[in-house]
């Protein structure tokens, strides 16, 4: 059953500011439980019943992923990480593709490839077009803990606290929350008047 979610109005790192309603229930877990894994630089969680964040898979993490049912595998780390050899030693599209996943490449962090709407927009829309279980990653799953909190205030309902506890549980880097909100901007969701 679909339903209208509240805009919401919050702003992660250079200004991110999200509002949106959802089209597909994802049902994430109030509490991911986090699970380090070899196949993943250090973090791996289930976060929903079809949503993995972790931070980036080798080779055999992605295998692993697939034979899991995994259809999609969605990352934010930017160009210049995944094109450095001595940082990613094999073309993740094209071992995803070889894989029969689908690939889909959000480039988020630096001044090149800020936080904005437009990224989230795109996330929600992959995540909700994935005919199966999806595995979200950037390096470490910072950038990925803070995707998936927004995704959760603009298109799940969440409260921004509510979503924040849930990624500070996953991996939001240790900044304090402030670090990544405009103070400017309320940080409950707003109702359209």
């Amino acid at each position: 059953m679909l339903r209208q979610v509240p805009k919401a109005l919050v702003t992660l790192s250079a200004c991110w500011v999200i509002s949106a309603a959802f089209a597909v229930e994802v049902v994430p877990y109030d509490v991911p439980d986090v699970d380090p894994r070899d196949d993943f630089q250090d973090f791996f969680a289930q976060v929903a019943d079809n949503v993995f964040v972790t931070g980036q898979p080798n080779q055999a993490g992605l295998e692993d992923m697939r034979e899991s049912g995994v259809v999609q595998v969605i990352n934010l780390r930017t160009e210049q990480e995944m094109n450095n050899r001595q940082v990613v030693p094999f073309d993740e599209a094209q071992a995803v593709h070889r894989l029969g996943m689908q690939y889909v490449h959000i480039p988020l962090g630096g001044p090149g490839a800020p936080y904005s709407p437009a990224g989230l927009q795109e996330f929600a829309e992959a995540i909700e077009s994935a005919e199966g279980p999806v595995l979200l990653h950037c390096t470490v799953a910072w950038r990925a803990s803070h995707m998936w909190a927004a995704y959760l205030v603009a298109h799940q309902g969440f409260s921004v606290g509510d979503a924040v506890a849930v990624g500070k549980k996953m991996n939001m880097g240790g900044y304090p929350f402030a670090e990544f909100l405009d103070r400017d901007v309320s940080l409950e969701p707003k109702t359209d008047g």
